[in-house]
């Protein structure tokens, strides 16, 4: 598996201030794999774009890498420090990504009530419009304002989705189509995309969900995330196509 090495010689709280050197040096070890090294690197410097890139490595290594024992606490790091990239630059785009990113997926660690109570989905959603704002040509965070919509339809149901949460059908499709337009490059987007329109209607959407996990697959890899993402389109596509027979 991708990665492995990690798991033995990094944890996330191993790396020491004093070892940590530029932006590039941990750019390298996030496309080299070394996740939660890349994490501490990003993070020991206090800027906006440091703190970012190790919210997103973590929540990658959270989602990913990580026992299950695990995920909790790395995805509420990755909030913490998203949230820090955030007060560094209140215009950072992917900051405000990484925050919806990583409370995303820290909704699904916690219990229903509590991700409610809390209000998970309408800081997320926010927090994506934020990204929108700041960044209109961002197809990754239409990606994420897509993926928001069905998941909270596939989580509730279309109608509770839309009373309740202001979660709509025509809005998934709408942000997909937007996220394409704007060209997205990366194999995780595709990835994504395809995803989103099978949870949404798999019959009504086949081909388009076929096509684009292609297009995922077609794209170069160009670090350890994109490595680990062709993997899961392939596997994604074999086993619609298993299905589909």
């Amino acid at each position: 598996m991708l990665f492995v090495h990690v798991l033995v010689l990094y944890h996330p709280l191993s790396i020491r201030a004093a070892d940590v050197e530029t932006i590039g040096d941990a750019r390298a070890a996030y496309i080299e794999g070394q996740i939660t090294e890349a994490a501490q690197m990003a993070k020991a410097v206090g800027t906006s774009e440091r703190y970012a890139l190790a919210a997103k490595s973590l929540t990658i290594y959270g989602r990913y890498i990580a026992g299950a024992n695990e995920k909790r606490l790395l995805f509420e790091q990755a909030m913490e420090l998203a949230n820090k990239a955030i007060q560094a630059n209140p215009n950072n785009s992917e900051a405000y990504l990484e925050l919806a990113r990583a409370m995303g997926r820290h909704s699904h660690q916690i219990c229903k009530l509590k991700a409610a109570t809390e209000n998970y989905a309408k800081k997320t959603r926010q927090a994506i419009e934020n990204a929108i704002r700041i960044n209109p040509e961002s197809a990754s965070a239409y990606v994420s304002l897509g993926r928001w919509h069905v998941g909270i339809i596939a989580r509730v149901g279309s109608i509770v989705a839309r009373v309740t949460f202001g979660a709509k059908k025509k809005e998934v499709v709408a942000s997909f189509e937007r996220a394409i337009e704007l060209n997205p490059e990366t194999k995780a987007d595709y990835l994504k995309i395809a995803i989103g329109y099978e949870a949404l209607d798999y019959k009504k959407y086949q081909d388009k969900v076929h096509d684009i996990l292609k297009q995922a697959i077609e794209l170069p890899a160009t670090d350890a995330y994109d490595r680990i993402m062709h993997e899961e389109a392939v596997k994604y596509l074999r086993s619609l196509e298993t299905s589909d027979g």
